[in-house]
């Protein structure tokens, strides 16, 4: 349910963006606010996700930190489950609530408005009845001093979104599917998955079927219309990577000693030999591959070569080891990466013609992860990490490919996430909802690039990766 901030005198929308650092055009997205902007006291404000931690200070009170934040002090007591007589010490880390759950109706108001102030609309119509879903008991004859609890609505679109999932038992795990036009979830609970290594999972072209590896290095194939699982092979390394090529029927991955494409059809493989290969992928001509092995110094390069080995081109001249996440634009003229490692990660890309390397400018912190395409090649969506407060957050980061409009879209609770597109590169999918590590993930989010308004899809649910289908 969205959460309500109710506007105190002295407010403005930067001042309560900047509290809770909540990106500004998220904050008036979610509310549907128009220049100028204007905002006064006991309005409601729907509040995306923030930053809702903060250190104790010495000499702080949790009356001069309700203070601070506008709320009452019974809201940080109530969110920290503080007992009398209320005592707080430097350096903890208290919850800060945002808001409270529920709306409260004011004179004129109607289901339909309401809806529609608060972005409760599917497919650009206000659903008042989603608001009624979530109210047992209420109808449109709604009265002044009622409080409202207020749904997120399914994003809509294109496409279903795929992630792994567990229950009380997490040694078993399970595929399942959200739907973005109806908001309904389908769990393939028939078919048991070793741990996925990575927790990368790959969709085919026509959206039927998903690659993934296990930590045993046994490469799969599910079938999401059979619901069957298909074993193609098995490796001595990781795979971080894998890709289909543009027909569907034949996969690419690195045994670390090989690269091979498996045809999926013919249940047979060819192979060339690349010693600490990764990151195959399909040239969109179907007919080359773009990859990463060492050079002869021993130090990690992109290549390209056909499909048999010969031709082959070397595209980057890193000197370091530490080449990650490489992942080819689906229009095949740039790359990305980051470089040069975990504690430190910054996003490059390079183009494969003429081999100019582009710096994305990325977080203050210098903490950039999971980079991925955009399928019309136009943006690329990471996840940058950001301490502030006692606690780590993910900026969810959008970015041209040569670092054009750098800019953060919202907020995860998470030290990192992945993120992925929609199929009309228009929303982007990402995970939040963690305790003290990072997985499971509890939430899973989305967010229309044009519209910045949050949208929480699952949440209670035990998350480990998602991938938003091509079709």
């Amino acid at each position: 349910m969205q959460l309500f901030y109710t506007v105190q005198s002295g407010d403005t929308l930067i001042s309560i963006s900047r509290r809770w650092e909540i990106p500004l055009n998220s904050l008036t997205a979610s509310n549907n606010l128009t220049p100028p902007y204007t905002i006064y006291p006991g309005q409601q404000l729907s509040m995306p996700p923030g930053i809702n931690t903060y250190s104790v200070q010495p000499g702080d009170s949790i009356f001069s930190i309700s203070q601070k934040y506008r709320i009452s002090a019974n809201a940080i007591i109530n969110a920290n489950g503080i007992k009398p007589p209320y005592i707080i010490t430097p350096n903890q880390i208290l919850t800060i609530p945002s808001g409270v759950p529920y709306y409260v109706v004011k004179p004129g108001d109607t289901l339909f408005g309401i809806a529609r102030r608060y972005n409760v609309t599917f497919k650009g119509q206000p659903r008042p009845d989603y608001i009624i879903q979530s109210n047992p008991g209420i109808t449109q004859n709604i009265i002044p001093g009622m409080q409202l609890y207020i749904p997120y609505p399914p994003p809509g679109g294109p496409g279903k979104i795929a992630y792994i999932t567990s229950f009380d038992d997490v040694s078993s795990f399970f595929f399942g599917l959200y739907n973005p036009d109806t908001g309904r979830t389908n769990v393939f609970t028939s078919q048991t998955i070793d741990k996925p290594s990575f927790i990368n999972i790959f969709w085919s072209p026509d959206s039927t079927r998903i690659a993934y590896a296990d930590n045993k290095g046994i490469i799969s194939v599910f079938n999401v219309v059979t619901e069957s699982i298909q074993k193609i092979d098995q490796t001595s390394d990781p795979i971080p990577s894998m890709d289909w090529n543009s027909s569907g029927n034949k996969l690419v991955y690195s045994t670390g000693e090989e690269i091979r494409i498996y045809d999926i059809i013919s249940f047979k493989f060819s192979s060339i030999k690349r010693s600490g290969s990764s990151y195959p992928q399909f040239m969109p001509n179907g007919k080359e591959l773009l990859y990463v092995r060492e050079d002869s110094s021993g130090i990690r390069q992109i290549f390209t070569s056909t499909l048999d080995g010969s031709n082959e081109k070397q595209i980057t001249n890193m000197e370091s080891n530490s080449i990650s996440n490489v992942r080819l634009s689906p229009d095949g003229r740039l790359v990305l990466y980051t470089w040069p490692g975990a504690s430190i990660s910054m996003i490059y890309t390079i183009e494969l013609t003429s081999g100019k390397t582009y710096d994305i400018p990325g977080w203050l912190e210098g903490k950039n992860y999971n980079p991925v395409w955009s399928p019309d090649s136009t943006r690329i969506a990471y996840s940058a990490t950001h301490y502030s407060n006692g606690k780590y957050y993910s900026l969810i980061r959008v970015t041209g490919p040569k670092g054009e409009g750098d800019s953060t879209l919202a907020v995860s609770d998470c030290f990192s996430t992945p993120v992925t597109w929609s199929p009309d590169s228009r929303k982007i999918a990402y995970l939040s909802g963690c305790g003290d590590f990072d997985t499971p993930y509890k939430q899973m989010w989305s967010i229309d690039t044009t519209k910045p308004a949050p949208l929480n899809m699952l949440y209670n649910t035990n998350l480990y990766t998602l991938e938003w289908s091509p079709a």
